[in-house]
């Protein structure tokens, strides 16, 4: 999308309406009052068949009468009357239109089809298109409400974009009752051209916006999304909500706006990649929002509390004990001051109480020496009313310290009715106030992560060696034969073709061949189904493992390819893999992907069995893949200390483990067609790691 045509949607001088209406109540109408209530210094220009006069304000009986080379339409017509009324418009130079009219993808196939062809022929014509199905766009800093909505915003320096115009609406009333205010408010609806990409690029490079702010339920294009935001994310913080986390709520995300909601995971690990901050409900999305505009980014995770209430502060101490935060240790010298300041039944270790008489000036004071201490990073105040403290008083002197110090305050004033004065002072001053201490410490934990984030280098990609051709003539032969499925036997040349070492293998037609070649291993073997219709063999009583002398092999090849083929009578059998055992200090681990429908290639690891299967204990990464993020990865799975090595067992190799890791990666970047890919297990000691055993999904 030209910028261009993007600052003349955000920074029109001349506004078209299209389908302007004198009778209030009406779409039409609201978007010319609002766009007058809002200071428009502009040109505007109402459009109505009708003709005369609305708002004072000569109207245009059609898009003809209209001046050439408009900078936005507003169009709010029936909907069979859009796609004509743009065409119009197109041809006499139209930058940019917000369609507020719905009715398109969201209810049906011919709603879907006229959205493509309005989508062609504004993106044929650099026409920057808004919705359909939107409520509209604010620039509050130039005057501009091009919308329907009954509330106009306060002026502020939060960005924010959603793909719900009844949020916006809702949200809308509700800030401004907070006195909360924004530089540009943006809903998107069915984004047939703008995304939330486009949004994130232009607000990134918006000197009036601080911080970003967005609600989605999908995302069209992930991967530029992605790369969008990793860019944006080292200026300024974004703050995103996304709705469909859960089956009802993707179903729901669905139905409104007709876009398929992706799997969360793929969603959590992409905020977490490219530095958003996730909220996890609206409130939460607003006091994040007010804490990085207005506060500095804690430079460490130490934590003071200071309270005029032990129960509270224990609360909050718990809370600290949640997340990645930890508690700071008070200096000597720190503690020597707050014991000169405070009686000496307080208690002057982190949490600091300052007991319940406390006033604002005891506040002060405490809340300056611990702020003074080099190892506290962030303080978190926290106030309860008692019937001696000076509500009004301590906030005020909240806001004069938390302006001029480099550490974050974050208040917390518990309650409502006493404390309600205080927080207006606090939030008039643009601070964040919670009303418990759990929310407060997940605000401050939220901005280390941020500030961790940004200091994180630019990853280094390297392109492992492979032979792409030989790896892709299995993965087209198998196509060609109408398999969905490559397995073990059939994909060895594959793990050969991405230099992934696997434990000696040999394919046995026969009871005979097996016994030979567990004679040639000279040690314990395993027998497994070579089928390329059976790809979880344990389902089929497929495997055998550590199987030592003749008898035991040629009994194991028997009971194996009899099962198979009993419980898959439709399966080819092609006969068994002898392989050799991994050694004994082996552990079992697992590597794989699966295409997201958004983001592209989720990768996964973690340790096999119950860790994976039970505890869920595993790690995700969206592509590309670094050998930082594979090591990354490798160490934040919560059974990361049984790789590393416990009593005295050797640590396993994970240089090789990250060698795996890497493979897979390129592997799905290179072959769009594996739809998924899995290799378990991988079997790693302190010297190498082996695959073991693999499986890939295709689709053509």
């Amino acid at each position: 999308m030209d910028q261009r045509a993007l600052h003349a949607f955000f920074a029109p001088r001349t506004v078209a309406v299209i389908g302007a209406s004198a009778t209030p109540g009406k779409i039409g109408h609201s978007v010319v009052t609002n766009m007058l209530g809002a200071g428009f210094k502009g040109r505007l220009f109402p459009v109505n068949p009708k003709g005369g006069s609305i708002e004072g304000l000569t109207v245009a009986r059609g898009v003809s009468e209209l001046p050439g080379g408009i900078d936005l339409a507003v169009i709010a017509v029936p909907r069979d009357a859009v796609l004509p009324v743009l065409e119009e418009l197109a041809a006499k130079g139209l930058k940019s239109a917000i369609v507020i009219t719905s009715g398109f993808r969201e209810v049906g196939r011919e709603g879907f089809d006229l959205e493509q062809k309005m989508a062609e022929l504004a993106i044929s014509h650099g026409i920057a298109l808004l919705g359909p199905n939107a409520l509209g766009m604010m620039n509050t800093a130039l005057g501009i409400n091009a919308s329907f909505s009954a509330t106009q915003p306060l002026m502020g320096d939060l960005a924010f974009c959603s793909q719900s115009g009844a949020l916006c609406v809702a949200i809308l009333d509700w800030a401004r009752g907070e006195n909360i205010g924004f530089s540009k408010f943006v809903s998107l609806g069915n984004k047939a051209v703008l995304s939330e990409t486009h949004m994130l690029r232009y607000l990134g490079a918006d000197p009036a916006s601080k911080v970003i702010l967005g609600y989605i339920e999908n995302v069209e294009n992930g991967e530029e999304f992605l790369r969008t935001a990793r860019q944006v994310c080292r200026i300024k913080p974004v703050i995103m909500l996304k709705a469909g986390s859960t089956a009802a709520g993707a179903k729901a995300a669905s139905s409104h706006t007709g876009a398929i909601a992706g799997s969360d995971k793929a969603y959590e690990t992409a905020f977490r990649q490219s530095g958003i901050v996730r909220a996890r409900d609206v409130e939460s999305l607003f006091c994040l929002a007010e804490a990085f505009a207005n506060l500095p980014l804690p430079k460490g995770p130490n934590v003071a509390i200071v309270t005029n209430s032990g129960g509270p502060g224990i609360l909050a101490a718990d809370a600290c004990e949640k997340t990645r935060l930890h508690m700071a240790r008070l200096s000597p010298e720190t503690i020597q001051r707050l014991q000169a300041l405070l009686p000496s039944y307080a208690a002057v270790y982190n949490p600091v109480d300052i007991i319940g008489d406390a006033n604002a000036e005891r506040f002060r004071k405490a809340l300056e020496i611990v702020l003074d201490d080099p190892m506290v990073h962030a303080v978190l105040l926290l106030l309860t009313p008692t019937a001696m403290v000076e509500i009004e008083a301590t906030a005020t002197a909240v806001v004069h310290l938390a302006r001029r110090s480099e550490k974050p305050v974050v208040a917390c004033l518990m309650g409502h009715t006493h404390v309600y004065d205080g927080k207006r002072i606090l939030r008039q001053a643009g601070l964040p106030c919670y009303a418990f201490p759990e929310p407060a410490m997940r605000s401050i934990e939220a901005m280390y992560t941020y500030a961790l984030w940004k200091q994180k280098p630019v990853p280094v990609y390297e392109s492992p060696p492979r032979d792409r051709e030989a790896a892709g003539r299995v993965i087209e032969e198998a196509l060609q034969r109408g398999q969905s499925e490559i397995v073990e036997f059939q994909g060895r040349d594959v793990l050969s073709a991405y230099n992934l070492p696997t434990p000696r293998t040999v394919l046995a037609r026969s009871s005979d061949e097996a016994v030979r070649a567990a004679e040639e291993m000279n040690g314990p073997v395993a027998l497994k189904i070579a089928s390329p219709q059976i790809s979880h063999k344990t389902d089929v009583h497929g495997v055998a493992l550590h199987l030592i002398g003749e008898a035991a092999v040629r009994q194991a090849f028997w009971d194996i390819t009899t099962s198979s083929q009993r419980l898959r009578p439709d399966a080819y059998i092609a006969g068994c893999l002898v392989q050799e055992m991994a050694p004994r200090d082996a552990q079992e681990v697992i590597c794989g992907f699966k295409r997201d429908e958004q983001f592209g290639p989720l990768l996964m690891f973690g340790l096999g069995g119950i860790h994976v299967e039970i505890l869920k204990d595993v790690a995700f990464h969206l592509n590309p893949l670094s050998r930082d993020d594979a090591f990354g990865m490798i160490r934040s799975i919560r059974s990361y200390m049984l790789l590393k090595g416990v009593r005295g067992t050797p640590c396993a190799n994970l240089n090789a483990l990250a060698d795996v890791l890497l493979a897979l990666s390129a592997l799905a970047q290179d072959f769009p067609q594996v739809y998924e890919a899995e290799f378990n297990p991988v079997l790693v000691n302190f010297e190498r790691a082996l695959v073991a055993d693999m499986r890939m999904t295709l689709r053509a």
